[in-house]
């Protein structure tokens, strides 16, 4: 069990070559929001990293998948995911919410195992999805990152958070994601590059600056990243924008409360 308003890094790898060297897990993020189990972006190796981590997580408790865009660092366990969610199918239950083009003709969850949940949501701009009682989800906008991507919001009756996927810097990013608490930036890029549809560092600077949460992570992290020592970067970005930044690990478990 999580706490009960929580955000686990059940993954933090950013980039192919971070993912297929299991330099950093990729096993994306799990929210326990007030009860309510949202598993984003189970990449490769998600479902056992998540039975291998302190605290495990069991599977048949989660009750939705969000899949932001259909690239296999973001989708590879999707399949596992459910059949393990549902005990193979026997018990139907729970969401997947993922973009139109994760679904289609190359879909990141097959037909068969779409059947073992109860609703399968679409993503699209402007959209909103109530999860449970006073929890709400909200893609803003699409994000640049050659398939159809969105970011998220999620709205609890105390606090605000938002994650800022993978995407190519737009500016309109700022307004989508204003007045959060917690941002979390998948930030790839130590310095950005051009045609390389991700966020530097330099660009999760800007983003806090302009949206100033109570605090901001750091997660993705390419291994230009990891070479350079995310931990001195966010502290860094602490100093220069006020705004406390935490560059993610895997394994870590943040009790929203604490904000």
């Amino acid at each position: 069990m999580l706490p009960r308003n929580s955000l686990y890094f059940l993954g933090t790898a950013g980039a192919r070559h971070v993912v297929y060297s299991q330099l950093r897990r990729s096993g994306g993020l799990l929210w326990n929001l007030n009860g309510f189990y949202l598993w984003v972006d189970p990449g490769p190796g998600a479902l056992v990293r998540a039975l291998e981590n302190t605290p495990s997580i069991a599977p048949a408790g989660v009750d939705a998948l969000y899949l932001s865009h259909n690239h296999l660092d973001h989708t590879c366990d999707a399949n596992v995911v459910i059949e393990a969610m549902t005990n193979g199918g026997d018990n139907k239950r729970g969401s997947l919410l993922a973009p139109a083009d994760a679904l289609g003709n190359e879909p990141a969850v097959s037909s068969y195992t779409r059947a073992f949940v109860n609703s399968v949501e679409t993503l699209g701009v402007g959209k909103s999805f109530s999860l449970a009682s006073n929890v709400s989800l909200h893609t803003p906008l699409a994000h640049h990152h050659g398939v159809e991507t969105y970011g998220y919001r999620i709205h609890l009756p105390n606090i605000k958070v938002a994650h800022i996927v993978d995407t190519l810097w737009m500016d309109s990013l700022c307004d989508a994601y204003a007045g959060v608490d917690v941002l979390i930036i998948n930030t790839t890029l130590l310095d950005a590059r051009l045609n390389v549809l991700h966020l530097s560092i330099k660009d999760a600077e800007r983003l806090i600056v302009t949206i100033r949460p109570r605090i901001a992570f750091l997660t993705h992290l390419g291994k230009k990243m990891l070479e350079a020592d995310p931990m001195k970067l966010a502290k860094q970005l602490t100093e220069k924008t006020g705004v406390t930044t935490i560059a993610a690990q895997d394994g870590m478990l943040f009790d929203l409360s604490q904000i």
